[in-house]
């Protein structure tokens, strides 16, 4: 059984095969829109791709991961519904928890309140997006759905930021 079985009622098997079928036709395509397009979770479809994609983080985790992604300066922050991509760089502020949410408020663009208590599962995501590396830090509901995800920026040449790459490489080695 799978993390997201976990969650919520496992996705008809049928789907499934839909899915991984739209996966190997196009491996670095959007997990959102392949859920979507499915019916099924965000998080079915990434608990699909390969394993070395994907490294599973507890949700009690969620504050001590936070607190480190906080040092690593400017990252981009996605919020991704059937509605919006909103993206936003700025440095993740430290934050607390009081009623009820995980407040965040500091000198960044990125700020307010988090029902951390929500969280119930956390990937670190290392996958092609569009023909080039992605590294992101995903979390998720009990729908299996993403609440937000903190990406490793990209310099000027579209490249993947070093420092933060360490950074990512070590919480695979620190958290999963």
């Amino acid at each position: 059984m799978s993390f997201a079985e976990t969650l919520a009622p496992p996705a008809p098997a049928e789907a499934m095969a839909k899915v991984r079928a739209a996966l190997a036709a196009k491996p670095d395509g959007v997990i959102e829109a392949v859920a979507r397009e499915h019916g099924v979770s965000t998080l079915a479809v990434l608990e699909v791709t390969p394993e070395e994609q994907r490294r599973f983080i507890a949700a009690e985790r969620f504050e001590a991961l936070w607190r480190e992604l906080a040092t690593w300066g400017t990252v981009l922050f996605i919020v991704h519904t059937p509605d919006i991509v909103l993206e936003c760089e700025g440095s993740l502020p430290f934050g607390s928890f009081g009623h009820g949410y995980y407040n965040i408020h500091g000198d960044s663009p990125i700020g307010g309140h988090i029902k951390a208590g929500n969280c119930r599962a956390i990937y670190l995501v290392d996958r092609q997006f569009h023909g080039r590396r992605s590294c992101s830090v995903q979390f998720f509901n009990g729908a299996g759905e993403a609440m937000f995800k903190v990406f490793v920026r990209r310099d000027a040449a579209r490249e993947l930021l070093p420092d933060q790459v360490a950074r990512f490489e070590a919480l695979k080695r620190d958290f999963a």
